[in-house]
Order: structure tokens, then C-alpha cells, then sequence
């Protein structure tokens, strides 16, 4: 599960350090991360498929999303049996002697 994880959340992390980076040009001196290559990558993708590259960074947000809804969707799944033990923990009745004794209530008027 580990490596599932790993190998979900790397991708995910590269993009977006690249994509802040270069979206606002701090470069440290590597042409990848500067506006121009930033807005050159979009053209190219943009080229390829048809479409104006303003619109393939809110389509590869949505992808992102629906990709960890996926994934969180999985790890929900495979441990569903602990999720509903703690679930049950945790609605179960508390006992009311357990919070209430006759040295706790207030003698306010």
C-alpha cells in the first residue's frame, strides 16, 4: 500500500512544484523552470490536442482530483472493516453515571 501511495502522490508532487515554479518564474538558473518553458509546454500541449492551452490546467486539476478520489476511494475500501470498528467505537452510547456524579453538579442557584 505503501508503494501505491508512493507512486500516486510522486507524480503528483513533481507536476505541481514544477507547475508553481515556473507558473511564477523562479528558475534557480534551470531553463525548465522559467515562464517561457512553462508557457512553451502548454503551447505544445495545447497544440497537440486542439485546444487553447489556458484550458489544460484546470482539466489536469480535475484529473488530479478525480484520481485521488480514486485512490483515497481504494485505501477506503481495502480497510473498511477497521473504518467501521472505529466507527461503531465511536457512536456507542457513553454511560451517563460515568459523567455525572453528585460532586460534580454545580449548588449555583
Amino acid at each position: 500500500m505503501k508503494t501505491f501511495l508512493i507512486l500516486w502522490a510522486a507524480p503528483i508532487a513533481l507536476l505541481g512544484s514544477w507547475y508553481g515554479l515556473s507558473y511564477y518564474d523562479m528558475s534557480f538558473g534551470i531553463f525548465m523552470l522559467t515562464r517561457q518553458a512553462h508557457d512553451l509546454v502548454f503551447q505544445i500541449y495545447g497544440h497537440i490536442l486542439g485546444i487553447p492551452p489556458e484550458t489544460i490546467p484546470p482539466l489536469v486539476a480535475r484529473a488530479i482530483a478525480f484520481d485521488s478520489l480514486l485512490v483515497f476511494a481504494i485505501i477506503g475500501f481495502r480497510r473498511r472493516r477497521k473504518i467501521i470498528a472505529w466507527w461503531k467505537a465511536r457512536q456507542a452510547p457513553v454511560a451517563s453515571d460515568d459523567l455525572r456524579s453528585v460532586d460534580n453538579l454545580s449548588s449555583a442557584p
